[in-house]
C-alpha cells in the first residue's frame, strides 16, 4: 500500500481570513523521489539532491506542498517534478533568483556533490517567494527538444539514404521547437564516423560507444551531405525558439548541471536563427493525414521520445497514416519512418522502416541520445 502524505497548508479564504487545512498528496512525494533516482541515473546529482528534499518538504507541508497543491492526483506522465524544476530553473536563467544561481552551473554557479544539501535552503526560499511564477510554470508541458537525440535520427536517415538516395522531405512528429529538424547542420563524431559541417556550433562528440557500425560509416562516406528540400513538423504546443519566451522554456528544461547539453542547445538555437522550419500546432495523426509521398523525393517522418505523450487511440491513427504512406511509396516516391523511442522494457531504440518493409532496430542509446550503440539481434527487441 502506498503511504498517504498529509500536508498542513495555510490557505486564504474568500473573506481574506487565513486558516490551516490538511491537504493529502498520495504518491506525490513518491513521484519526486522516483524522479530523483532517475536524475541520479541520468547524470544530474544536483536535481537528484533537490528532489529528495522536495519530497521531504511535501511531507512536512512546506512551500513545495503549497505550490504543488492541486496536483495531488497528477500521473507520472504529467512529469510534475520536471515542471517544478523547470520553473525554478527559468527563474535562475531570467536573473530572478540570484542566490540560487550560485549553485547552478548553467549560469556559472557551482554544485558540490560533497555538500548536496547546501543549495536546499535557497531553493526552498525561492519556491516560497516565487510561488505565483512556479504555479504558472506547472501548467506547461516539459519540452526539452533534446539535441542529443539527433545522433540517432541522423544515423537512421543516412541508412535510409543508402537504400534510397533521393532528396529528402523531412517531417517531425512532436517537434517542439523543431531544433532536430536542423539535424543535418550538426557535427557528429565517434570513432571512424564523422559527419556534418566542420564549423557547426553543435558538436555531438563521442557519438558512439566504441566503434560506430560499419553500415553507418559507409553511409556517411556515400552521403557527405544531405539535400533537404523541405522541413516541417507538428506539435500541439510548438515553441518559437527565436522568441525570448521560447528560448527560456527550452533552456529551463535542460538540467542545469549538464552543461554539455546546454552548450548543444545554445548552438542549435544559433542554427535555428538561420535555418527556417515550419511548425504546425496540430496532433500527429491530423498532421500526417495531410501528407502524401511525392515523386522524386524521400519523405522521411521521424520522432524521438514523444510516443509516451500520445493517447493510445490517437497513436493507432498515427500508425494507420504511417501504413498508408508506406503502402503508397515507390522507388521514385520513397518513404521512411525513423523513430527513437523506448521499448516495453524501457530501452531506447532507433528503428527504421523503409517503404513497406518491417521496422528494423538499428541502435540503442540513453534517453538523451549519447552515446549510441549498435543493436545486435540478441540485444534488441523489435
Amino acid at each position: 500500500m502506498k503511504p498517504e502524505y498529509a500536508a498542513k497548508v495555510r490557505r486564504t479564504s474568500l473573506r481574506g481570513q487565513e486558516r490551516d487545512r490538511v491537504v493529502t498528496m498520495p504518491g506525490l512525494a513518491e513521484a519526486m523521489a522516483r524522479q530523483a533516482r532517475a536524475c541520479a541515473q541520468l547524470g544530474s546529482p544536483l536535481y537528484a539532491a533537490i528532489l529528495i528534499r522536495v519530497a521531504e518538504d511535501i511531507q512536512a507541508g512546506g512551500p513545495c506542498a503549497e505550490v504543488l497543491s492541486g496536483y495531488e492526483d497528477s500521473s507520472l506522465d504529467d512529469l510534475i517534478a520536471l515542471r517544478l524544476l523547470g520553473g525554478v530553473h527559468a527563474l535562475v536563467l531570467a536573473g530572478r533568483a540570484p542566490g540560487l544561481a550560485a549553485y547552478y552551473p548553467s549560469v556559472g554557479g557551482r554544485f558540490d556533490p560533497e555538500q548536496p544539501d547546501a543549495c536546499w535552503p535557497t531553493f526552498r526560499a525561492t519556491v516560497a517567494a516565487q510561488a505565483a511564477w512556479i504555479r504558472d510554470w506547472l501548467t506547461r508541458p516539459p519540452q526539452t527538444n533534446e539535441v542529443g537525440r539527433a545522433n540517432l535520427l541522423i544515423a537512421g536517415l543516412l541508412r535510409a539514404l543508402s537504400e534510397n538516395p533521393l532528396p529528402v522531405r523531412l517531417l517531425e512528429l512532436g517537434a517542439s521547437a523543431g531544433l532536430n529538424l536542423r539535424a543535418d547542420y550538426f557535427r557528429y563524431s565517434g570513432g571512424a564516423f564523422t559527419w556534418g559541417p566542420v564549423d557547426s556550433p553543435v558538436v555531438l562528440a563521442d557519438a558512439w560507444a566504441g566503434e560506430a557500425p560499419d553500415w553507418l560509416v559507409t553511409a556517411a562516406a556515400q552521403h557527405p551531405t544531405v539535400t533537404v528540400v523541405d522541413r516541417y513538423g507538428c506539435d500541439l504546443t510548438p515553441i518559437d525558439p527565436l522568441s525570448y519566451a521560447g528560448s527560456l522554456a527550452l533552456r529551463a528544461y535542460i538540467w542545469p548541471d549538464q552543461t554539455a547539453r546546454m552548450a548543444r542547445l545554445q548552438g542549435a538555437l544559433r542554427i535555428a536563427a538561420r535555418v527556417p522550419v515550419r511548425l504546425l500546432p496540430v496532433g500527429a495523426a491530423d498532421f500526417l493525414a495531410r501528407v502524401d509521398v511525392e515523386p522524386g523525393t524521400l519523405t522521411v517522418v521521424w520522432h524521438s521520445v514523444m510516443r509516451q505523450y500520445v493517447p493510445e487511440a490517437q497513436w493507432r491513427r498515427v500508425e494507420a497514416e504511417l501504413d498508408r504512406l508506406a503502402a503508397a511509396s515507390t522507388s521514385d516516391a520513397g518513404f521512411a519512418h525513423i523513430c527513437f523511442e523506448p521499448d516495453q522494457a524501457g530501452q531506447y531504440q532507433l528503428a527504421l522502416r523503409l517503404g513497406s518493409a518491417p521496422h528494423q532496430v538499428l541502435a540503442q542509446a540513453p534517453a538523451h541520445g549519447l552515446p549510441a550503440m549498435e543493436c545486435l539481434s540478441s540485444a534488441c527487441r523489435d
